[in-house]
């Protein structure tokens, strides 16, 4: 019997992945990579006296999603300065992982390619893979002032006859940089230009950082190009078990209108979200001031504990990830493999996100502080051995 070449050929777990999920297993590991919020520590619980199983009664599918729930999702864009949207604009799913595969169908063919920046988190891989399309990367550099920026020479060097789509995560992970004015215009151009739709996963939108209060601007008003936003529940609301996403369809009216009957088409095929979920979506989203307030003090608190400690971290506008420089005759994946052996310290290395170079680790921002605090007096001590 032959398998789908779709998926990996080897699963096997490496050496490194082993001896991480023993520690884990005896409660021997500080982990530093934590981004789970329900395993995170967080006294406030979105879900409290909320019965989702008991929010209404029926069951009457829609391709799009419950009314409300649309409408709610709206209301959320306008509460938080990004303006007013058409709640008919919105298409629900199950997770932002559901919404890129919805559109790689949308907008590819077995053998086309998107471009996905890189540094950036491991996933698109797996997605793209799974639709038979191929990954191109493009690259963020360094800013002097501390930010990042897309490097459109290299970019617009890697469209390819067969590039379909350009994604961008707003603001990026583990970066943290959001997506400035003038690329977000640079950007349009490129994709009006190459007849190229624009992804962007705003998952992290809301966590920006206090320094950067200006930098946060969401592409869900974007005119020009055909532009597919995605966020959802996981991150917005800590909440990856409640299992709600969406994506938002903008651009010239001709092509948004026919990319929603494409996207209505292929949601209906699978139906995914659970009804009880979208009736109480609207409840659950009137929770996300107290949510965010808990979440974005403990960023702040951990970010205090590196300064702390003497251990230096990338200027970050956004998200939840701290990401930590390392001398470069250390190397990444010395460093994680010595912290894990030697310390029981989990941390990434920078090669996971796709760091150019090997001198990077990153740590998330979310983790328990008394727990934060020992790995990264670990880390620092690390450090000073060399």
């Amino acid at each position: 019997m032959r398998f789908s070449s779709r998926l990996p050929r080897n699963l096997q777990p490496s050496d490194f992945s082993r001896l991480q999920s023993d520690l884990a297993a005896s409660g021997d590991l500080c982990d530093l990579t934590q981004s789970n919020p329900t395993l995170a520590g967080f006294a406030i619980d979105p879900l409290a006296g909320l019965d989702l199983l008991a929010a209404g009664q029926g069951y009457h599918p829609s391709p799009r999603g419950d009314l409300a729930a649309r409408q709610a999702i709206a209301d959320y864009y306008r509460n938080n300065g990004h303006g007013e949207i058409d709640p008919e604009d919105l298409l629900l799913t199950a997770s932002t992982s559901e919404a890129y595969a919805f559109l790689l169908k949308l907008l590819t063919e077995p053998g086309d390619e998107i471009l996905v920046p890189a540094p950036s988190y491991p996933l698109f891989d797996f997605l793209a893979a799974m639709e038979k399309v191929h990954v191109e990367r493009y690259p963020l550099r360094p800013d002097p002032g501390g930010g990042w920026s897309i490097d459109f020479a290299l970019l617009e060097e890697r469209i390819s006859p067969v590039t379909r789509a350009i994604v961008v995560v707003n603001p990026n992970n583990p970066t943290g940089s959001y997506l400035g004015e003038r690329e977000a215009a640079t950007l349009a151009g490129i994709c009006t230009e190459q007849r190229l739709a624009l992804l962007v996963d705003e998952v992290f939108l809301d966590y920006r950082n206090p320094r950067h209060a200006d930098a946060a601007r969401s592409a869900v008003g974007e005119r020009a190009t055909p532009t597919f936003v995605m966020s959802g529940f996981s991150k917005i609301l800590a909440l990856p078990q409640v299992k709600l996403g969406w994506i938002h369809s903008a651009g010239p009216a001709p092509f948004k209108e026919e990319a929603r009957q494409r996207l209505d088409f292929i949601a209906d095929t699978y139906l995914s979200v659970n009804a009880m979920v979208q009736r109480a979506a609207p409840a659950l989203l009137a929770r996300q001031r107290p949510v965010q307030e808990e979440i974005l003090t403990r960023i702040v608190a951990n970010e205090a504990t590196l300064a702390a400690l003497g251990v230096t971290a990338m200027d970050r506008q956004g998200g939840w990830y701290a990401v930590l420089p390392l001398p470069p005759e250390l190397g990444d994946e010395r460093c994680c493999q010595q912290l894990l052996a030697e310390q029981r310290v989990l941390v990434h290395p920078g090669y996971f996100y796709d760091f150019p170079e090997s001198d990077r680790l990153v740590v998330s921002l979310i983790t328990p502080p008394e727990q934060f605090a020992h790995g990264i007096a670990c880390l620092a001590d690390f450090l000073r051995q060399g």
